[in-house]
């Protein structure tokens, strides 16, 4: 067994072991723009996502759509909850043929002074099936990350987190793997009980062709079992190690694209 893998399966017991039966949910997706939260689903349930980030910028105009022409990245993933705080994910994204295994455990639930405050850990192992052909990504195309995730409810309508990650491997193209560190922080102000405005940001080490940060802002619609995300970001990237490693793209008005997120409840 591969050291990504063997750590991997470890965490995974960890994380199973360790996660507590219930706990208030402080964002209510288990995601923000990219980030997951420390939220979960009931025991049992299921979630479906199809994510898009569409490739033209929205400087483009009319010739394009402002963006939503596309060509598009597109996201889909299915996780499922075996008890409350646990969360076994598989996404897949079409750049590259990324595909991830991934766990999150909420591992504690308290407060400090008046504030709830949650965290969490999450970890995954991710393999680029058709890499572009360059240098060594034929060779070298398993990732791996890790991260806590920590939440805290400001006020009754006020969430913000932050998201420190070790990643092995964000950059495949390289013939020799090595580490690198990235932290987001997020923050969601829920305006009514379906509706919330929501950004993103993600501070990565510089990184050849992925040189910028990460920014996303957008608004949510909450429905019954959906959340629906309307997105603006430099970031077209779409799974955990890709976006990571940074961004092609600097957050300036001529290179913002557009996205959306949206995900299902499927309470079988």
């Amino acid at each position: 067994m591969n050291r990504p893998i063997a750590a991997f399966t470890g965490l995974l017991l960890i994380l199973a072991v360790a996660a507590p039966a219930s706990a208030q949910e402080i964002f209510h997706s288990t995601q923000s723009p990219n980030l997951q939260t420390t939220s979960g689903l009931r025991g049992g349930n299921w979630l479906f996502e199809i994510s898009h980030r569409f490739v033209p910028a929205i400087s483009e105009g009319g010739d394009a759509l402002w963006g939503v022409d596309g060509p598009v990245f597109n996201r889909l993933g299915l996780s499922y909850t075996p008890a409350p705080g646990v969360l076994f994910g598989l996404q897949r994204t079409n750049l590259e043929d990324n595909l991830e295994l991934n766990a999150k455990a909420r591992l504690l639930k308290t407060e400090v002074g008046t504030v709830p405050v949650e965290v969490a850990a999450m970890t995954g192992v991710a393999w680029n099936m058709d890499p572009v052909l360059l240098d060594g990504a034929e060779d070298n195309e398993a990732q791996f990350y890790a991260q806590a995730i920590v939440d805290a409810l400001i006020t009754d309508r006020v969430a913000v987190g932050v998201v420190p990650t070790w990643i092995r491997n964000p950059r495949i193209r390289d013939f020799d793997s090595f580490n690198a560190l990235a932290v987001g922080v997020r923050g969601q102000v829920y305006l009514t009980s379906a509706m919330s405005v929501m950004g993103e940001w993600i501070f990565s080490e510089e990184i050849q062709d992925r040189e910028h940060d990460s920014g996303t802002f957008g608004v949510e619609f909450e429905t019954r079992g959906h959340f629906f995300k309307l997105l603006v970001t430099n970031q077209t990237l779409m799974n955990p190690t890709q976006y990571l490693g940074g961004s092609p793209n600097p957050f300036e008005a001529d290179e913002l694209r557009f996205g959306f997120n949206v995900q299902r409840v499927l309470p079988f």
